[in-house]
C-alpha cells in the first residue's frame, strides 16, 4: 500500500542521528510490547505480514508522531480485536471480561520453542522453475496495491540486474491477507543509484533489494 511508511526517496524528514551505545529499549513497556507481540500472534492468529500491514494502516498523522513500539502496540491491538482475542471492554479496563474464554492450550515457557520453530523456515518447495537468473536485467512492476506489499514505491518502474536467487519464499502480499502462503521465487536485484534518483546520485552507488518474482518483468 502507498502509505506514509514507504518513505524511501522522500524529502523533508529530519536526518537520522545514531545514538551512541544505544540500548535494546528505552523503557520497560517497550520490551513488554515486544513480548506481547511475539506471544499474542503465537497461536497462529496472524502472521508477520499481517502484522506489518496493521502497522501500515495506522493513519499518517499518528504514524509520524508515534515511537517505534507505539506502532507495534497499536498493530497488535487491532489484530487482537479482529481475531477475537480481546474485546474493547477488556482493553479499556485491563481485565478479562466476564465469561471470557481462555485460550487452550495456554502458552507456557515449555511449549514456546516448539510453537515458534514450526513457523520456520520461510523457504518453501515449488514445482515452477525460476523465471530469472543472475545477470538478467529486470524491471520492477509499476503497481499500486491498496494492501501490503514488499515492493517499495521508489523501485517501481525502474530497471535493475538480478544478482542472486534465493529459492521460493512465502509471498507477503497474499500472506498478509490470510489468502495462503502462495510461495514465489525470491531474488536479490541490484539497482544503480542514478537509475533510481537521477543524475544527482553518485554513479558508483548501487542499492540491492530482495524482490519476489511477481514484482518483476524482463527489461
Amino acid at each position: 500500500m502507498n502509505g506514509i511508511h514507504d518513505m524511501g526517496g522522500m524529502h523533508g524528514f529530519a536526518p537520522l542521528v545514531p545514538e551512541p551505545n544505544e540500548t535494546l529499549s528505552h523503557a520497560a513497556w517497550e520490551m513488554r510490547t515486544f513480548g506481547l507481540t511475539l506471544l499474542a500472534g503465537g497461536p497462529g492468529k496472524w502472521n508477520v505480514d499481517a502484522f506489518r500491514q496493521a502497522i501500515e494502516r495506522i493513519p499518517a498523522a499518528d504514524y509520524l508522531r508515534m515511537a517505534y513500539y507505539d506502532k507495534w502496540l497499536t498493530a497488535i491491538t487491532a489484530l487482537a480485536l479482529d481475531a477475537g482475542l480481546v474485546n474493547r471492554e477488556e482493553l479499556a479496563t485491563g481485565r478479562p471480561a466476564t465469561g471470557a474464554v481462555k485460550a487452550k492450550p495456554g502458552l507456557t515457557s515449555a511449549n514456546l520453542p516448539a510453537l515458534y520453530s514450526s513457523s520456520a523456515p520461510r523457504t518453501r518447495a515449488v514445482d515452477a522453475a525460476p523465471t530469472f537468473t543472475p545477470g538478467v536485467r529486470v524491471r520492477a512492476r509499476a503497481i499500486n496495491p491498496t494492501t501490503h506489499t514488499r515492493l517499495p514505491r521508489y523501485l517501481r518502474g525502474h530497471v535493475g540486474e538480478v544478482i542472486a536467487h534465493h529459492g521460493a519464499h512465502v509471498f507477503p502480499d497474499s500472506n498478509a491477507l490470510f489468502e495462503g502462503e502462495n510461495p514465489q521465487h525470491l531474488y536479490t536485484v541490484r539497482f544503480r543509484a542514478a537509475e533510481l534518483w537521477g543524475m544527482e546520485a553518485n554513479r558508483r552507488d548501487t542499492l540491492c533489494a530482495d524482490l519476489w518474482e511477481p514484482y518483476l518483468d524482463h527489461a
